[in-house]
């Protein structure tokens, strides 16, 4: 990890390190989160301290065991463990109670009657004051008498709230009398009798405090907050006194990391579930078949800092790329066409070439070269184009590994598609051997044997949006063709490679969803740039 202004607070102070990682499990985590998982457990690890796992299970609305689980998953796949037991804001409900109570008794807090409406509307502006709630003047017994009632489930949803009293004229709008208890009677997925919960902002800084954390990190979203947070940490017996420190989330073009935005994604099937391939999700970049060591280096290169700063999707990408560099070779065609080579014996001949072109180490794989062979649509042109170097009617060009073919005939069907070409090969030609054509060759094509191939379903992903930022009208901006299904792919004869390079196509990784009678490939990233974005 890259030296930052956290690391430099850390190495100052001198003293133990705890941190933790505290996602509310309303949803699966994305590439942002990846960040403030490399930077507590990445801390934790630098400093020899320690880094919990804790979630923030205050809303039972909007929060269930699957989210839990998967939060679980991504954080080890991407090679870090929390240490002790998982850790839950639930644990704490009845400690959390009694220090509500304790606000109570010290005539800082107040039950408050009013909706939800009515006490935002009272909360004034930046420019103006907020208005006092008429409920601020109960007496400390009567509030403990009401706010044990709210425990005690004898109000409904919205009738009561436990707010903080502070300041209604303070410059910050989180201490104008702050909710910090609220009635939800629903079940919640670890504590049953509890029908009252605690806001985020009165969970979190004394979760910190019962943990013993040493360093609070929050994105800079939170940094309004941070006056509320040590309000309620100097005015409560804590066991700890903890800070909180801010730096900028991860931010990336042509994305939306909005979990509301995500959630509508997956609820309106406008994508495949959240570990979907085209999801900003940890999950669905694993199933893409991204690397985690890539996502943890990105991250690690895009430093922390107090800057709100986008990064390009093309720099991931890159990151990505540069992990799968030792990733086998094969060969694979997409969209096939059928070439016959006439004057090729009707034989199986067996070709050696490397497993990687520049680690001999991998060794060879044998890959069979037959008369019937199928190589991509687009590798053929009637009449070429200038520049065209691939194979076209009379033209010439190197079948990878193999022989320099001509092709003689093209065959057409009755709407006047090209659906086979017939060609001759030149046996002196093996192994790059040119000169026997009386021709320099320019181009060199990928095939793969009719005979002796696998049938695959490649899963070609592109960009979610076409906007760089898709913003508030995300909906606006989703690209069509992010999702391309091709049944009839083929790929040589190989072991089971779980990803590897499909030459001159790209990386691709073999899906979940495969069969043993249907092989899924997932296009992880081209070889290069297609949107030459700068890097």
């Amino acid at each position: 990890m890259k030296t930052n202004f956290i690391q430099q607070i850390v190495e100052s102070s001198g003293k133990p390190i705890i941190t933790r990682f505290p996602p509310e499990p309303n949803g699966y985590l994305h590439i942002g989160h990846a960040k403030a998982i490399c930077l507590n457990f990445g801390l934790a690890q630098k400093f020899n301290g320690k880094c919990f796992l804790r979630f923030d299970d205050t809303n039972p609305e909007k929060e269930s065991v699957e989210y839990i689980n998967a939060i679980q998953e991504d954080i080890k796949w991407l090679g870090f463990q929390w240490d002790g037991e998982v850790k839950y804001a639930s644990d704490y409900f009845e400690t959390l109670f009694e220090l509500a109570v304790e606000l109570i008794k010290k005539n800082l807090a107040f039950v408050d009657d009013g909706s939800i409406e009515e006490i935002r509307s009272m909360r004034g502006t930046l420019t103006e004051p907020g208005k006092e709630s008429p409920f601020r003047t109960r007496t400390i017994d009567e509030n403990l008498e009401l706010f044990y009632q709210m425990r005690e489930g004898k109000f409904n949803d919205k009738d009561k709230v436990l707010r903080a009293k502070i300041d209604m004229a303070s410059g910050n709008m989180n201490l104008r009398d702050p909710i910090i208890y609220r009635i939800k009677k629903m079940n919640h997925p670890r504590t049953k009798n509890w029908v009252i919960y605690p806001t985020y902002d009165f969970a979190h800084g004394q979760s910190d405090a019962i943990e013993h954390i040493t360093h609070s990190i929050c994105t800079l979203e939170f940094e309004d907050h941070r006056p509320l947070y040590d309000w309620f940490v100097e005015n409560l017996t804590l066991p700890s006194k903890p800070k909180q420190y801010e730096f900028s989330r991860l931010n990336l073009d042509y994305t939306v990391m909005s979990k509301r935005a995500l959630l509508h994604l997956v609820e309106n099937n406008i994508v495949n579930g959240w570990d979907d391939p085209r999801m900003p999700t940890i999950s669905g970049m694993r199933r893409r078949g991204y690397p985690a060591k890539a996502i943890t280096r990105m991250c690690e290169l895009v430093g922390v800092t107090k800057k709100n700063t986008v990064t390009k999707l093309s720099f991931l990408e890159e990151c990505v790329r540069r992990h799968l560099e030792d990733s086998p070779r094969l060969m694979a065609v997409l969209r096939p066409i059928k070439v016959i080579i006439t004057n090729y014996k009707d034989k199986e001949e067996t070709l050696t070439p490397l497993v990687h072109p520049q680690k001999p180490e991998f060794g060879r794989r044998n890959l069979t070269f037959t008369k019937e062979l199928f190589i991509e649509q687009n590798d053929f042109m009637l009449k070429p184009t200038k520049g065209f170097h691939r194979l076209s009617l009379n033209g010439l060009v190197r079948l990878r590994y193999a022989y320099v073919i001509r092709c003689d005939e093209a065959v057409k069907d009755e709407e006047g598609n090209i659906v086979e070409l017939k060609c001759t090969y030149f046996p002196e030609t093996k192994g790059g051997k040119p000169k026997e054509c009386g021709t320099k060759i320019k181009g060199i094509i990928h095939w793969v044997s009719c005979k002796k191939n696998t049938k695959i379903e490649a899963r070609i992903y592109d960009r979610l949006f076409l906007n760089e930022n898709p913003g508030k009208d995300f909906l606006k901006h989703l690209n069509p063709n992010s999702l391309e299904i091709i049944k009839d792919a083929r790929m040589e004869k190989a072991g089971n490679i779980p990803s590897c390079q499909f030459e001159r196509l790209g990386f691709f990784c073999k899906d979940p969803d495969s069969t043993n009678k249907n092989l899924v490939m997932n296009k992880i990233i081209s070889l290069r740039d297609a949107y030459n974005l700068s890097k």
